[in-house]
Parts: structure tokens; C-alpha cells; sequence
């Protein structure tokens, strides 16, 4: 592998910048990445150039995302059949319940959110497709995180380093992710307790491919307000169906089907 060029990482850096903003200003971009005012303006001009950015009508020093970073986009999504397959797999899951319903990828210690569908309460979880968050801090990322080896997990979480709590209910240490963890595998179902939000509950289920690997998890997230012991205990089957359901479509024959053949 050759070096990084240090050009080309500035310029991602201020693309990476809208992932959680729609639109910025040349001086808040300078500021964020505290970069030379001469540097941000030629980066963002080629940016413009080329098509990644582009001037907020009206506000010419603001600037938004560009036309071919949807077309790249779309091309990744193209082949990716999780995206399209997870959308529609969510909706049928979110029809039977009317909460929001995720669909969430892993990488790293992250998760990244490729599929949501609304509740149609007024009340529901603020989220959008994009999303990231700690992957221990959530019923998605601990039901990713399950299906991890343990040189994985020790290359992501040296047990020496204690981990970031989103809310006083997040796991902070290693040690505790760990034991839980094993607890998801035993079970096959994970649950998010208010640990990225005080005000939400998630339970989550693994989403295999063909060769069996887990690739993504589905979750139903629900304020607190209407998460009680009657509503876990019909959203846990039905996330743990949704999430099978999304695996055959991704081609993944469960050990049960395979029974059922022979």
C-alpha cells in the first residue's frame, strides 16, 4: 500500500463533515477542521468542480452534497441487495407493529443505519439512514458485535481500555461487554435498555447471507413510554421473523429449512 495523500484526506474530511449536516458554510468547514481558510476554498472549489458539492441556492458560501455523490451512491446500491431487500423487510416488520424499525450494518465499532422505517406515533425515535453509533450502546451493534470472534473483539476492544457511555444504562467496560455478549448468543436476541437513549428501547435480531456469516441486524425501537413486558413480548418474535425473513431473501438457509428438506 502506498502513503495517504494528505489533499485527498482534507477533501474527504470535508465531504465526511454532511454526513450529519445538510449544509455548511466555507467558515464553518475551516473552523470544524481547523484548516487554512486558502486550503478550504481550494478544496471546496474542486469539490464544486467536480461535482460533490455544490452552493446552496441563494447562499453561495454554503454548501450541501452534489449530484455525483448520489450517482456514486446509487451505484453502491445497485449491487448492494441489503439496501433494497432491508427497506422492504423492515416495512412488513414495522406494518406489524407500528414502531420504528432498523436495519443496521457494523464497522468497526460503529454501527451504520442502512434501512429505517417510521412509526406513525407522534411520538418515536428521532433516526435516520447514515446514522452512526457506538456499536456497544445499541441492540443493533451488540447483536453484531455477538457474532464476532474473540481476536475480533480484542482488535476492536482491548480489554484494557474502558469504553464511551452514551447514557448512564451504557456498558463501559470491556469485561461486562464480553459476558454480555455471550449472553446474546445464547439467546439470539439482543436489547438496547436506554443505552444510546434514556428515553428508548430497542430488541434486535441477526441477519445472515448465504454462507451463514451475520452481515446486518434488524431492530424494533420504541419509546419507553410504550415499552412495557406485553409489547416486548410480541415485538421479540416478530424481529426475530423479520430478520430471518430478510435473511432468505439474502439467500441464507437456516438449519430448520435445510431439516425440512431432507
Amino acid at each position: 500500500m502506498g502513503r495517504a495523500v494528505p489533499a485527498v484526506s482534507r477533501a474527504l474530511d470535508i465531504l465526511e463533515l454532511f454526513l450529519d449536516r445538510s449544509a455548511l458554510s466555507a467558515p464553518q468547514i475551516t473552523e470544524k477542521l481547523d484548516l487554512p481558510r486558502t486550503t478550504v476554498h481550494e478544496l471546496v472549489t474542486t469539490l464544486v468542480d467536480r461535482g460533490y458539492l455544490e452552493a446552496v441556492s441563494g447562499a453561495p458560501t454554503r454548501f450541501r452534497l452534489g449530484m455525483r455523490l448520489f450517482q456514486l451512491g446509487s451505484q453502491f446500491a445497485d449491487r448492494l441487495d441489503l439496501v433494497r431487500e432491508a427497506q422492504d423487510a423492515a416495512g412488513d416488520v414495522a406494518a406489524a407493529c407500528d414502531e420504528t424499525v432498523h436495519v443496521a450494518v457494523l464497522d468497526g465499532t460503529t454501527v451504520v443505519y442502512v434501512a429505517k422505517v417510521d412509526s406513525t406515533h407522534p411520538v418515536r425515535m428521532v433516526s435516520a439512514v447514515g446514522r452512526r453509533l457506538p456499536a456497544h450502546c445499541t441492540a443493533v451493534g451488540k447483536m453484531l458485535l455477538s457474532g464476532l470472534s474473540d481476536e475480533a473483539l480484542d482488535a476492536r476492544y482491548p480489554r484494557s481500555q474502558g469504553l464511551t457511555a452514551m447514557t448512564p444504562r451504557s456498558i463501559a467496560s470491556p469485561t461486562k461487554l464480553r459476558a454480555h455478549l455471550a449472553e446474546i448468543r445464547r439467546e439470539g436476541v439482543s436489547f438496547d435498555d436506554c443505552e444510546s437513549n434514556e428515553a428508548v428501547k430497542c430488541v434486535a435480531a441477526g441477519v445472515y447471507d448465504h454462507t451463514g456469516r451475520m452481515i446486518a441486524a434488524m431492530s424494533i425501537s420504541a419509546p419507553t413510554i410504550r415499552w412495557n413486558e406485553t409489547t416486548e413480548a410480541q415485538w421479540r418474535p416478530l424481529v426475530i421473523a423479520g430478520a430471518a425473513k430478510l435473511s432468505e431473501r439474502l439467500g441464507h438457509r437456516s438449519a430448520t429449512a435445510v431439516s425440512a428438506k431432507r
